[in-house]
């Protein structure tokens, strides 16, 4: 264990897949993503929960690369409508198409993982391109308690050979697959945690791990696994902690909801979730977007998150001592003037020292006329965006074949129409 610890890095890299610009998971960078592989979408125009399609992919990729601050966009939807072997890989190929943000992604199987290996060798080129820049995080699961089941052993066990980032989601379940204590569930995420940063370490020494989890708490009333209550908040911010005491990047899934639609409950969960892992610095943290115990996601929701993230990044900045010189001089200005509304001072400082949200946040002055409520103008946003929107030139045309050959084999009778 200590040897492995000693050569796994204290950091970790993610490029855009143009190659131009790197992401550090490290110290108290932090980084947030969509959650990853939900099944469900939540289809507010209709008020249903429904099974993803390919189409309901592609909108999601349309505007998670519009958000400014979700830093790395996620295989989050797994469509319904292509064949099981294609599952996973479709999710990527998709992103590859429609985006330039690095990607946080994971495989269900052997075979989708040489698909998706094959996939990043199309954008790379070579393994030491892939090696000197990824562009995906892999998310690599043991079960609880501590079992690790042949396919996700290999998928670490491949991203560690080709320096592919890989992200150790110990998911304890407080009460059910682990001691209800939170001391005790901790203690069981260390015990998982570690074991995934030994199979790395002895398949590579060096290779990138990020310490992280996707913990849970039972609720004994309704017998369902919580994934947003506080002590799953608590627990996350204890073993980030820990992972930094360690010498290691960290990721946690915080900053979700439990509700099943954007409500207060859905604001105030993922809130708080993300104020506390901004606060404590963990580097990627995975959840804006979703609700339903990670089943499902909303993309009005991830549109609000994508604020919530804002205030979260600004939160972090804290109140830094800037202008102290100056401020005799303004408070003159404002006894004179008896406003700073259209001082120097304001427009100097404004932008950089107030986070200002975008239409989903209602700030408007009067009340004689109901504004239209969040849903509403989420609806109308994600339309907005979805329809308006130029996928970055990142990928050259043959990158593009390339990449289209592989998914192709791979799906073999099914015909990819995008």
């Amino acid at each position: 264990m200590d040897e492995s610890l000693a050569s796994a890095p204290s950091r970790a890299e993610l490029w855009d897949l143009a190659g131009d610009a790197c992401s550090i998971l490290e110290g108290d960078a932090v980084h947030f993503t969509p959650g990853s592989t939900a099944v469900k979408l939540l289809d507010e125009r209709e008020r249903v929960m429904r099974r993803a399609t390919v189409d309901d992919v592609l909108r999601y990729c349309r505007l998670v690369e519009q958000l400014p601050h979700i830093d790395f966009s996620s295989t989050a939807l797994v469509p319904d409508d292509v064949p099981d072997q294609i599952g996973d890989s479709v999710r990527l190929y998709a992103l590859l198409k429609l985006t330039g943000k690095p990607i946080v992604t994971g495989a269900f199987t052997v075979g989708g993982m040489d698909v998706m290996l094959d996939l990043q060798l199309a954008v790379r080129g070579t393994r030491e391109e892939l090696a000197a820049k990824p562009f995906a995080m892999f998310s690599c699961a043991p079960t609880s308690p501590l079992k690790w089941s042949h396919p996700i052993a290999d998928n670490l066990k491949v991203c560690a050979e080709h320096c592919i980032p890989a992200e150790l989601i110990a998911m304890p379940l407080a009460g059910l697959a682990a001691p209800v204590t939170l001391e005790g569930a901790l203690i069981q995420h260390t015990a998982e945690a570690l074991s995934g940063v030994v199979i790395s370490q002895i398949s590579r020494p060096g290779a990138p791990v990020v310490y992280g989890g996707s913990a849970g708490t039972m609720d004994m009333r309704t017998m369902t696994s919580a994934l947003a209550s506080l002590e799953v908040q608590m627990i996350s911010c204890a073993y980030a902690e820990i992972g930094k005491h360690l010498g290691l990047p960290t990721q946690a899934y915080v900053g979700l909801s439990d509700s099943k639609r954007l409500d207060a409950q859905a604001g105030f969960e993922s809130g708080t979730g993300a104020y506390l892992a901004a606060l404590s610095g963990i580097n990627s943290v995975s959840g804006p977007g979703m609700l339903c115990f990670e089943n499902c996601l909303s993309l009005e929701k991830l549109l609000f998150d994508n604020e919530l993230c804002g205030f979260a990044k600004r939160l972090k900045r804290g109140i830094e001592a800037q202008d102290a010189g100056d401020l005799p001089g303004v408070f003159e200005e404002l006894i004179r003037e008896e406003t700073l509304i259209g001082s120097d001072h304001t427009a100097r400082h404004f932008r950089d020292e107030h986070y200002m949200p975008g239409p989903t946040i209602d700030r408007r002055g009067g009340d004689d006329v109901p504004p239209a409520d969040l849903v509403d103008r989420a609806l109308t946003e994600v339309d907005d965006r979805v329809s308006t929107y130029t996928p970055p030139s990142v990928i050259g045309e043959d990158q593009i074949r390339e990449m289209e050959a592989v998914m192709q084999r791979a799906a073999g009778d099914y015909q990819l129409t995008f």
